[in-house]
């Protein structure tokens, strides 16, 4: 198994087999850079590229390292990706010398992760939310349709998504105050003005578009993964009661654009490919554009913990996979890009959210407490139907390898109250 030549511990979400890129400034410093973490390290790829490292590249001459977002480093193709992510592995190895014996570009190029500002990773354009899960989306529609009736006709012949909200797409950490917008209380015959009531999280993953295609040029499902630069966590945060009033006809407004979080590490596609699996067996067998060839999803765990603000630390509530989704990326794009939407480098393409089989496998507050109707017990005694003052959320997750893990760090999120308005 191929190591770095400084130790890392086996539960760290950064080994040398992980490499994710990520944008940065070190402390006391003003201009943003790229980096990726290993350890608990962050390698400054500006330094190693003006080190002469990527001279045999397609990046030389450049300075793709030395930008505020990945988009220009994304944008130059999955040939470049892995040249360039096979150069950085063999310089943090401990087979190599380039690195391990110049102490002085070591203290140029190696920086503490806690002594470093993360920022946001990529410029994104465009963002769309699918809604991938069959057993979320069974969930939900049986709370509303009955089983009977929970999946609508198309459910399962096609990735149904949405365009979102991508300037409010926001860093981890970011604090998030309670939305606010019309509601309709079963009691009242009219809506009512009023805080979101039923605030909730939604536990999906996104991935970012490296290459991009041309308008009018759908790209393949067998091509699809041929552009995806990477994953990240998405905490798409929800207002159950503004959507249940505003979503007919056109689906999900107010109540999704408020926030969407997500983690600053961007794991390489790469990376994931020694835990590629087989995802849920698709029936009816899907229109051709949208077959695959081989298996479509990855063994990536996920957990959710709550923190309310009367909590000595985080309780996790849920834990699920990413192998649950239906619709994989692949069919994802294809789908999307079928009519010739063209998608452009940094666009965010978000699963929805990922539910298993099992309640405690459940994404979201939503399918949790059955829709309010069995609140989630919490150690110290209190109950959580829907998201609270005070309450943070943290999302993680990782692939488990044989002494090492694929980890994808956190998504945080803490929720404020609502901003007062003057009417």
């Amino acid at each position: 198994m191929i190591r770095s030549f400084f130790n890392v511990e086996p539960d760290s979400h950064f080994p040398i087999q992980n490499l994710p890129y990520g944008v940065f400034k070190p402390e006391g410093e003003s201009m943003p850079r790229i980096g990726v973490a290993i350890g608990d390290y962050i390698l400054d790829l500006s330094v190693v590229e003006k080190a002469g490292f990527f001279n045999n590249t397609a990046v030389k001459g450049k300075k793709v390292f030395e930008q505020s977002s990945l988009n220009l480093f994304m944008g130059t193709g999955k040939e470049t990706w892995s040249e360039v992510r096979s150069i950085i592995q063999k310089l943090l190895s401990d087979k190599d010398p380039a690195l391990r014996d110049n102490a002085s570009l070591r203290r140029k190029a190696l920086i503490p992760q806690a002594d470093a500002e993360m920022l946001m990773p990529v410029d994104i354009g465009d963002y769309t939310d699918f809604y991938a899960s069959k057993d979320h989306a069974t969930n939900v529609g049986a709370m509303f349709r009955g089983r009977e009736n929970a999946l609508m006709p198309n459910w399962t012949h096609l990735p149904v998504g949405y365009h979102g909200r991508a300037s409010s797409v926001v860093l981890s950490g970011t604090d998030i105050h309670r939305p606010q917008g019309q509601i309709k209380p079963p009691e009242a015959e009219t809506p009512i003005f009023s805080p979101c009531r039923q605030l909730d999280f939604e536990l999906e993953m996104g991935c970012f578009i490296g290459t991009g295609n041309q308008l009018g040029e759908p790209i393949p499902v067998g091509q699809a993964e041929e552009h995806v630069f990477g994953l990240v966590l998405v905490n798409d945060w929800s207002a159950r009661d503004i959507q249940a009033w505003e979503y007919q006809p056109l689906g999900p407004f107010l109540a999704k654009n408020f926030a969407t979080s997500i983690s600053p590490w961007v794991v390489p596609l790469e990376a994931l490919e020694p835990f590629r699996v087989q995802g849920p067996i698709q029936e009816p067998e899907p229109l051709a554009y949208l077959k695959e060839d081989k298996p479509g999803s990855f063994d990536i765990e996920l957990e959710v913990y709550l923190k309310g603000k009367n909590m000595q630390k985080p309780e996790r509530i849920t834990r699920t996979n990413f192998q649950y989704l239906y619709w994989s990326m692949a069919q994802q794009i294809a789908h999307h890009t079928i009519t010739g939407c063209n998608l452009n480098p940094g666009d965010l393409l978000a699963s929805g959210t990922i539910s298993g089989p099992e309640k405690e496998t459940r994404g979201c507050l939503l399918e949790l407490t059955w829709r309010g109707k069995d609140p989630v017990e919490l150690e110290n005694g209190e109950q959580r139907t829907w998201l609270e003052d005070g309450d943070e959320l943290m999302m993680t997750g990782w692939c488990q390898g044989e002494g090492y893990r694929i980890g994808f760090g956190e998504v945080k999120g803490r929720i404020l109250p609502v901003r007062t308005l003057n009417i």
